[in-house]
This record gives structure tokens, C-alpha cells and sequence, in this order.
């Protein structure tokens, strides 16, 4: 009786999921099903993540977010199968933290998977090799000086590094 119990459930979980069907097949009401499952799990995995993730403060966390939410996505329209594109998904999770853990225990690793600053004003002048190096024109750091610095003045500027956020930090000189 609980086999027949059992059966019955798994065959209910099937219909109701599409489990074994063509993506095309898939109801309104199947797909429906999935994303909330997805949509679930996927707060979970947030979770699970860390907070800065969710920030994409560099290319590392970045990442993370494009190839799950293109997996994911996958896992809802059926062009994979669901159970093993969650728990994939749950890998990938599992495996950001414990690279991020590896960088914060080894600099040199945290270089590697998150890069570094760069310096692009030192003492009022412009480091132009950095800033060739990661494409930030002149224009792209005046516009970033007059709303993060509040001035338009260069020699008012001690230092100004891109960090590995992307973002531009700037110090100015002591008056």
C-alpha cells in the first residue's frame, strides 16, 4: 500500500513538474510550478552565497550571478533537466565560496580570481599606462572626480585608484 502510496505521488510530482517532457510540451501551469520551485531554491543559494554576490563588486561575484541565473532559467523552460540544473546550481554556489574563502586567506589567490587596483592619479597627475590599461579615459575620470570627488580640480587629487570593483575611489590632497 505505501509503495502504491509512493507511486502515485511520484507520478502526481512528475505531472505536475513535466518531468521526462519535451520543453516545447511544457503547461503554462508546469512552467509555473518550476519557477516557484526555482525561485525558492534560488533565495536559498542566495543565501547560501554571500552578501557581496548579490553586489557584483568584481568580476568573480559577477560571474556567479550570469551563470546562475542563465542555468536556472534552464531548469524553468526545460531545456535541461531540472533536479541535476539545481543541484549544479548549488555547486557553482558552494564553489564561489570557497574560492572567495581561498582569497581571503592568500592574496595572491584573491588577486587572481578578483584582481587588483590599479593607481591612476598619483600626486595630481594622470598614470596614463593604467588608465589605458583598463580603458578609463580622461573624460571617464573627470566625470568620476566632479560626482565622487566633488571637484574638477586634478591637483586637488593625492590619489585616485579603479578598484577591483570597477569603482573609482579617490583621495584628496589635505588643505
Amino acid at each position: 500500500m505505501e509503495s502504491l502510496e509512493m507511486n502515485t505521488l511520484s507520478q502526481l510530482f512528475e505531472a505536475l513538474l513535466g518531468l521526462g517532457v519535451e520543453p516545447k510540451e511544457l503547461t503554462f501551469l508546469q512552467c509555473s510550478v518550476r519557477g516557484v520551485i526555482v525561485f525558492a531554491l534560488t533565495i536559498v543559494m542566495v543565501r547560501l552565497s554571500t552578501k557581496r554576490s548579490l553586489a557584483e563588486k568584481s568580476a568573480f561575484d559577477a560571474v556567479l550571478v550570469v551563470i546562475i541565473g542563465s542555468m536556472l532559467a534552464r531548469a524553468i523552460n526545460g531545456s535541461a533537466p531540472f533536479f541535476p540544473t539545481l543541484g549544479s546550481g548549488f555547486v557553482l554556489v558552494l564553489l564561489h565560496r570557497l574560492l572567495g574563502l581561498a582569497a581571503y586567506y592568500s592574496h595572491a589567490f584573491g588577486i587572481a580570481v578578483k584582481g587588483a587596483p590599479a593607481v591612476l592619479v598619483e600626486n595630481g597627475r594622470l598614470q596614463h599606462k593604467n588608465m589605458l590599461w583598463n580603458h578609463i579615459s580622461e573624460h571617464d575620470l573627470e566625470e568620476d572626480m566632479r560626482l565622487e570627488a566633488k571637484t574638477e580640480d586634478l591637483s586637488k587629487i593625492k590619489a585616485a585608484r579603479v578598484e577591483r570593483s570597477g569603482d573609482i575611489s579617490f583621495i584628496k590632497v589635505s588643505e
